[in-house]
Order: structure tokens, then C-alpha cells, then sequence
């Protein structure tokens, strides 16, 4: 008996199946592929049928491997390159993009776990996806078909390396380990500029400290950089004259990218298409714009994601206050996982306000805090600080921040290279005791000691501000019409899945105590982004698009005549 394999492959994009199937049919989407220049390959590199790297650079983050009549597909733990697979019949597809395989689903219909948890996270919980029956290969794990004969398959996931575990030996000498990470900060950049000869780098600098830290490491070893920062306009967080500073002091030059309203709402939706699964966070399509300007100069960038997750960044200190509250007050009912859900500030809890009756009943019986269940793992840690490090890195990174980051240099024929993204410094920092994350009100406490001489002080101890994309800001006044055609009222009804007037209540703030301010534009971020990849790349258009909706008059006036009512 045999198998058949498959594999169309471009830069950066590859699609195959496996298994017996039609020949015709696969043969034909196959030659589709092939017109659109794309290159059939099927060549085995190390035992490899194919492979991607987010860098360009060893070591691999997904791979494609037959052996012994068996299909693998897996996946490194940082989920810098997404994989998915769709099972027809006795033949397994995969792919490096989700809309690689949509074409081969007669009527793709919207998972409804997926879209569920969307709106909890604004991103969409692995193996799940937004379409059903295709899922997402999980980050750290090898999703494994043996073909059994007879025309049966099975299928297993196995997990293929360490999870992040706390190691038993803890450093807390101080200045052991400033002296330990160091070098590892050192080695991590050494080995993603290897293949470098005398070609001027881009680095993604906001000016905050993780990224200050990788220009910093990239001048020290000689390399030319470039400097790309964000300008929001006046209405934004003011980091770029942090940025400036840096470049300053690092004497490299710094491009400044115009991220106002206007060309944020013109870069929309191709950003959407180039990130391939709906992403909710307002920092998207800025950062497309950043790759956007520097694909026009260099093809690799380096950026400073994962050192929020690495060193304990983010939402650790409500979640220790939290977790301290709950062992001095136990009768509160809410578990750890709950109070997890909470820090992602998006519809968890929000379910009966914001659903229509027949998605609410569908979802009703589905626990967000399954999804947290490996990530949230006691087992695997003994201190909290670990805990919360380990989740970030699965969920917070894996999930979310490095996907979407790799999709988008993607779309601009870039290479990116984020050094916090090393095997041997991540599995070294859970060797460090916990004490060093967090003195205080300190976060990140030992990476700042330990690249204190190396950054103005200003930048090293400044406290952390995230992206300052003013989300609500452009909401209620620059894109405040075109929120009538994202949200349109009518074509929410007919849809099916949000309640229709669910934009006008967040805009007006009542959808509850925990939606204001900022929350405001977070939330009307995350319906829109929603809207429009439905639209553009699943190709649903449902409803009438009239323009008879309640975002017409300006907001000032519509505020108040709606605080009257």
C-alpha cells in the first residue's frame, strides 16, 4: 500500500496533503498553485519533507516529516509560524496559512468555539481556528497520522520538548545571575547574526525596554541598524521621543513611521488579510506599517517580543495581589483560571449582552478555563512568578504576539528575528529564582540590572507603558461614520452571531463597569477586526448594508441625544 504526498511551496507558504484522495481534484488545486508561481517541492532536508523558519535561520518552527507511513506535523514552542490541517476524507492537508485551505472547503462555516474564544481573548485558542474543520497545530506539540490500512488513519499529539518547566536548582545570587544572562543575551544575538555580512538590519524600536535591549545588543556586535518607531500623532502615547533617545545613544538612525487615524483605517484590511487569522489587539496594523517602511530599506527585522513574557512582565503583579486576596478571603468563589480570563480585557463574562440567543445557547456549555488548563498547569511550576511566566509564554506569546508578528513580516517578504525567542535563554531563566523577577513594584527586575550599563537609565527603569495605539480616541471622532459601515447594524442581525445594536452600547459605554475608557476602543477594535476578516477573507457578506445606522450624526451630538433617552 502507499501514501500519496503532495507539497506546493513559495517563500514563506507551502501547502500538501497526504493520504489517498482524489487525484484529479488535488491535482488541479496543485496546478493552481503552480501558475501562481509557486514551486512543487517535495525534497527531504534532515529528515524533513519541509520546513519554515520565522528568522531564515535554524532552528526550524514548523516542519512537515513522512516516515513509515506516518504524517507529521510540528511545531515549535514559541508559535512563531502557525500550521494547520484539514482532514477530507482519508486525506490529511496542511498548511503554513489558514487561506490555503479554505479553498478546499465547500461552504466554510464559522466555528463557533473559535469565535467564542476570540472574544475572550482576541486571538483564537489553538487547535482551534475561526473556520470548522480546520484546526491550528498547537506550539510545542507534533500532530502524528498513521495510516493503519484498509483506508483507516489515526491521529495522536504528542509533545515534542520541554514545556517551560521550573528547574529544581534555583539561582539567587543576583549577581551570578546578571553575569549568566548576560552572556545568554550576548549568545542569542550572536546566533541570529550569523549568517549576516555587513548588511544594515532592521530593529522595531518603541522605545520601551525590550527592544531598546536588542539595538543595544545588535550595535555592541557590530552590526548596521536601522531604527523604525511609531507616530500616533497627539493623540497617542508620546513614545517616540523615548525612541529618539535611544537611537541617540545607540548613534543609529531612526525612521519614523506615521501611524495616525487616517492611515491606520487605509491599512486595514490588508493587514488583516496578511495576518490570515482574525487578531484583536490595536497594535496590528501600526506594526504592519512598520514592516510595511522597513521592507522598502532591509529584509530582516529584529524586534523585542517575548521579553515581557521571558521576565514576567505584564498583568503578574494583579494576578500575585489577586491570588493573595483569595488566600485571605476564601470565601470568594473564583478560581485562578478565572481571574487569568479577567487580564485579557475582552468579552469573558460579557457572554448573554453581546451574543445572539442561538450562538449564546450554543456557547452556554463551553469553559474558557479549558483553554487555560495546560498553560495554567501547577504541576509544571512550584513558584507563582514561574506559573505566570510559563502561561504568558504558552498563551499570551505563543498564541498571539509571535503568530501574528512572523504573518506579518511574512507579508512583506521579511525575515524576522526576535532574540528573546531563544531555546537556551528561555529554558536558563527557569532556573532563576523567582525573588529576581519581581522586586516590589519592580518588574523584570534582573534583565533591567543586567543591561543597566548598557541603555540610558531613564530607559531601563521607566515604568512599563504598553503600545499607545488612542483606539477609543479614533473610535469617537476620526473613524466614528466608518464605524456604521464595520459594525453596521443590519448586517450584524443577519449574521447571526453579535447582537445588533452590541457597537452603539460599547460606544456608549453601556456594556458594563469594566467597558470604559480605553476598554472602549479595545472592545470596538475587537468586533471590528472581526467583521472585516469574515468578510475579506472568509468571504461571508450577509445583510443590508444601509446607511440608515446609528453612527450618522457626530458622536457629540449622539452621545447626548442618547443620554437623554
Amino acid at each position: 500500500m502507499s501514501i500519496e504526498v503532495s507539497i506546493a511551496s513559495c517563500q514563506h507558504r507551502f501547502v500538501g496533503y497526504w493520504g489517498y484522495g482524489n487525484p484529479l481534484i488535488l491535482a488541479q488545486y496543485l496546478q493552481t498553485l503552480a501558475e501562481d508561481d509557486w514551486c512543487i517541492s517535495a525534497d527531504a532536508v534532515n529528515g524533513k519533507l519541509i520546513s519554515l523558519s520565522a528568522a531564515g535561520l535554524p532552528p526550524d518552527d514548523v516542519w512537515v516529516r513522512i516516515d513509515d507511513d506516518c504524517l507529521h506535523l510540528g511545531r515549535d514552542g514559541f508559535g512563531r509560524v502557525t500550521l494547520y490541517w484539514l482532514q477530507l476524507e482519508q486525506v490529511i492537508w496542511f498548511a503554513s496559512q489558514l487561506q490555503l485551505l479554505l479553498p478546499l472547503v465547500a461552504d466554510p462555516q464559522v466555528s463557533i468555539p473559535g469565535l467564542y474564544g476570540y472574544s475572550c481573548f482576541s486571538y483564537i485558542p489553538t487547535p482551534l481556528t475561526p473556520v470548522d474543520r480546520i484546526f491550528a497545530v498547537a506550539a510545542g506539540t507534533e500532530q502524528i497520522w498513521r495510516d493503519l490500512g484498509a483506508g483507516k488513519i489515526c491521529q495522536e499529539t504528542i509533545q515534542h520538548q520541554v514545556n517551560w518547566r521550573e528547574g529544581s536548582a534555583q539561582i539567587d545570587r543576583e549577581q551570578k545571575a546578571i553575569d549568566i544572562l548576560q552572556t545568554h543575551l550576548i549568545a542569542a544575538v550572536e546566533r541570529q547574526i550569523a549568517d549576516l555580512r555587513g548588511e544594515t538590519v532592521g530593529v522595531f524600536l518603541s522605545g520601551g525596554l525590550d527592544s531598546s535591549i536588542i539595538a543595544a545588543l545588535l550595535v555592541r556586535a557590530g552590526v548596521k541598524v536601522r531604527a523604525y518607531t511609531l507616530d500616533f500623532g497627539v493623540e497617542g502615547n508620546a513614545e517616540y521621543p523615548y525612541a529618539a533617545q535611544v537611537a541617540e545613544y545607540l548613534q543609529i538612525p531612526l525612521v519614523r513611521v506615521d501611524a495616525t487615524p487616517k492611515r491606520v483605517e487605509t491599512a486595514l484590511i490588508p493587514t488583516i488579510k496578511a495576518l490570515d487569522l482574525p487578531f484583536g489587539d490595536g497594535v496590528t496594523v501600526p506594526l504592519y506599517l512598520l514592516n510595511q517602511a522597513a521592507s522598502q530599506e532591509v529584509r530582516i527585522v529584529f524586534n523585542g517580543e517575548g521579553g515581557d513574557q521571558l521576565f514576567a512582565g505584564w498583568t503578574n503583579k494583579p494576578l500575585i495581589a489577586a491570588s493573595i486576596y483569595q488566600v485571605a478571603h476564601p470565601e470568594r468563589d473564583e478560581s485562578f483560571a478565572d481571574r487569568y480570563l479577567r487580564t485579557f480585557h475582552r468579552l469573558w463574562g460579557y457572554e448573554a449582552q453581546v451574543f445572539q440567543s442561538a450562538v449564546y445557547d450554543q456557547i452556554r456549555q463551553i469553559q474558557p478555563q479549558d483553554w487555560l488548563e495546560s498553560a495554567l498547569d501547577e504541576t509544571q511550576t512550584q513558584s507563582l512568578i514561574h506559573r505566570l511566566r510559563r502561561a504568558s509564554l504558552i498563551l499570551k506569546g505563543a498564541q498571539n504576539i509571535q503568530p501574528r508578528a512572523t504573518n506579518l513580516a511574512f507579508a512583506h517578504s521579511l525575515h524576522v528575528r526576535s532574540p528573546f525567542c531563544d531555546r537556551e535563554l528561555a529554558a536558563w531563566t527557569f532556573q532563576v529564582a523567582s525573588s529576581l523577577y519581581l522586586q516590589g513594584a519592580c518588574e523584570k527586575y534582573i534583565l533591567k540590572r543586567a543591561v543597566a550599563d548598557w541603555l540610558p537609565p531613564e530607559i531601563v527603569w521607566r515604568q512599563k507603558r504598553g503600545m499607545g495605539v488612542p483606539l477609543t480616541a479614533w473610535c469617537l471622532n476620526e473613524w466614528w461614520r466608518s464605524i456604521g459601515r464595520w459594525l453596521n447594524p443590519g448586517i450584524l442581525e443577519a449574521e447571526g452571531y453579535w447582537q445588533a445594536n452590541l457597537g452603539a452600547r460599547v460606544a456608549m459605554g453601556n456594556l458594563g463597569g469594566g467597558i470604559q475608557g480605553r476598554r472602549i476602543g479595545e472592545i470596538l477594535w475587537l468586533l471590528i477586526v472581526w467583521q472585516l476578516w469574515r468578510e475579506q477573507v472568509l468571504g461571508e457578506s450577509k445583510g443590508n448594508r444601509s446607511l440608515n445606522h446609528p453612527f450618522w450624526l457626530p458622536h457629540q451630538v449622539w452621545h447626548k441625544m442618547r443620554s437623554f433617552e
